[in-house]
């Protein structure tokens, strides 16, 4: 068998769900990813018996291993691996293994269960594959917003942890040390959450942060409005090229 047609056979394999081989492949998959999902979950809980830690160590290194192994295949048979390898799922398949051998100081085992998306796939479940589509199409319609949404929030951040240490430093030194350690409270005043462990106790501060707060109000509004205007369009679109196709 030639290559070209090897890898037109692996492809099928691991990209065509409606064949047999291929369905059965992703059904594996997709048992192991939840077997991953499981084992991960569970090694997080304290006091467990050393035995249960080295059968839970024995489980990762296993699926670690398949994971990788479909992660080249995936790579060996994909038609333009440069894409695949910066897509969504590419990124996801290497960043749910890498740490397992890179051993970086944060556990990316969780992201496994963004691979199960693929089971929309698996399923034939269409109507979750439109509305999957829809987000990608309206994150394209207001990407340059989102983005320019970003730049405007960090600054927002910045302006305010700014202000509230110019208030409340001398009053609470050990709290608002630096304009660094007043971001955590720019973050929940603006984002409104205000979990209340850190708050001003002067007159300025106080008053500060109300103006921050009538300005939070419109932080959380202003990307969800956003999103609901370019779902509602890309739904419009979708039903228009619909009827053109009727």
């Amino acid at each position: 068998m030639k290559v070209s047609d090897f890898r037109s056979y692996l492809n099928s394999v691991l990209e065509d769900s409606t064949d047999k081989k291929g369905a059965t492949f992703d059904y594996v998959i997709q048992g192991l990813i939840l077997l991953s999902i499981v084992s991960f979950s569970i090694s997080t809980l304290p006091d467990l018996d050393s035995q249960i830690y080295e059968v839970l160590d024995v489980v990762e290194r296993i699926t670690v291993v398949i994971f990788s192994m479909e992660y080249v295949l995936r790579i060996f048979a994909a038609k333009n691996r440069l894409k695949y390898a910066f897509s969504f799922y590419g990124i996801i398949d290497l960043l749910a293994i890498a740490p397992f051998y890179f051993n970086w100081f944060f556990d990316l085992r969780f992201i496994r269960v963004f691979r199960l998306l693929r089971l929309f796939r698996v399923l034939k479940l269409l109507r979750y594959h439109k509305a999957i589509n829809r987000f990608h199409v309206a994150f394209r319609y207001v990407k340059e917003e989102i983005i320019l949404f970003l730049i405007i929030s960090v600054i927002l951040i910045f302006v305010t942890s700014a202000g509230i240490y110019f208030f409340e430093h001398e009053a609470q030194p050990e709290i608002f040390k630096s304009v660094f350690h007043s971001t955590w409270w720019a973050m929940v005043t603006l984002t409104t959450v205000g979990y209340g462990d850190v708050y001003p106790i002067t007159v300025g501060g106080k008053i500060f942060t109300f103006f921050v707060l009538m300005i939070g109000i419109g932080f959380i509004t202003v990307p969800a409005g956003l999103v609901a205007t370019a779902l509602t369009k890309a739904r419009k679109d979708e039903e228009l090229e619909e009827q053109n196709k009727a």
